[in-house]
């Protein structure tokens, strides 16, 4: 639990990763974009993406010498002989619609179970940790509406956890996970709101436009990350994969949240790999026709953010039994500790 804390303090730290800067050619223009050797060529393509407008995955990259390895986003970049005197060529091309860039997006079920050795492991190793203090310096959250102090933080993922985005409908309102506004109403009387997708943020936009979640009238969002505000980590057993660290909000706002007043709601317990003390995951929203009258995950979460929205330390609780939580067997607990 302190290991957290002393997480989000670290964050702030000078970066020490060796840097190197690239020029990137692409439709007719040279743009640079600055990377770090122990950065993957999925971090690169991030970086590209940042002053291209292409999203990774539309990405193709050529590269000197180099053949396919360019292709595989988990590789270290300190495995290709790059040079900054090289120029690469990106091929690909601007998402013009929308919901093309959705339906094809790869549908990741393949999750895994993190020890907690290593998530321990992979929250402190310090070249994640760097990867964190770029991020931090690199993306600025836009707030849609103010902090509010003395409020807890509630972040909250999109995919298979508001909304079901595989099946398809005439309305997008018929693929919203039930009761989606009234816990959302209900989680605003105690917490600020932060949506965080793995999509673009064009997407993330539209989509919840769509869902009436940026104008409700009982609610506010505070803000919205997409997969800009991610960062890529390495596990000794599960390899190279993309996480959502909350210390990217703890550093930009430390008056407001910190991992004592957080929790994030995601379907997939590898985006908690650098805050696993503050993740709960939920149970994922599929097949929104057949599940929707009977899926009742928001209105049971309601309840639980109700019952914990008084502790002022979150870090005390253990997410996964969230079903069984009793706040006064908590209380008492605590009183004879």
């Amino acid at each position: 639990m302190a290991s957290e804390s002393s997480s989000a303090v670290s964050a702030v730290s000078p970066v020490t990763a060796e840097e190197l800067t690239l020029t990137v050619k692409w439709s007719g223009k040279e743009h640079t974009v600055r990377v770090c050797c122990d950065d993957t060529v999925g971090e690169l393509k991030r970086r590209i993406c940042e002053v291209t407008n292409v999203l990774p995955k539309r990405q193709k990259l050529l590269y000197p010498k180099v053949g396919s390895k360019l292709a595989d986003d988990s590789l270290l970049l300190s495995q290709i002989p790059l040079k900054a005197s090289l120029k690469m060529t990106m091929i690909g091309t601007i998402e013009e619609d929308i919901f093309v860039d959705q339906v094809e997006s790869p549908d990741i079920i393949d999750d895994f179970e993190l020890e907690l050795e290593e998530t321990v492991d992979i929250k402190d190793k310090e070249i994640n940790q760097q990867k964190l203090r770029r991020r931090i310096e690199q993306h600025k959250i836009v707030l849609r509406n103010p902090c509010r102090q003395g409020k807890k933080l509630l972040v909250l993922d999109i995919d298979y956890t508001l909304f079901d985005h595989r099946s398809t409908a005439e309305n997008p309102l018929e693929l919203m996970r039930p009761y989606l506004h009234e816990f959302l109403s209900a989680a605003y009387t105690a917490y600020d709101i932060m949506i965080w997708s793995a999509t673009s943020m064009r997407w993330v936009e539209l989509k919840m436009g769509q869902l009436g979640v940026l104008n409700h009238p009982n609610f506010k969002i505070t803000a919205l990350l997409d997969h800009m505000a991610m960062i890529t980590v390495q596990s000794d057993h599960h390899g190279v994969f993309d996480c959502k660290p909350l210390g990217l909000i703890w550093a930009q706002f430390p008056e407001f949240y910190s991992p004592q007043n957080t929790i994030m709601f995601d379907d997939l317990r590898r985006n908690f790999a650098m805050n696993p003390q503050s993740g709960l995951v939920i149970k994922p929203f599929r097949k929104a026709h057949a599940n929707r009258s009977t899926d009742e995950e928001l209105m049971k979460l309601t309840q639980y953010l109700y019952a914990i929205s008084d502790i002022d330390d979150l870090t005390l609780l253990d997410h996964r039994d969230w079903e069984f939580f009793d706040l006064k067997s908590f209380k008492r607990r605590r009183r004879n500790a």
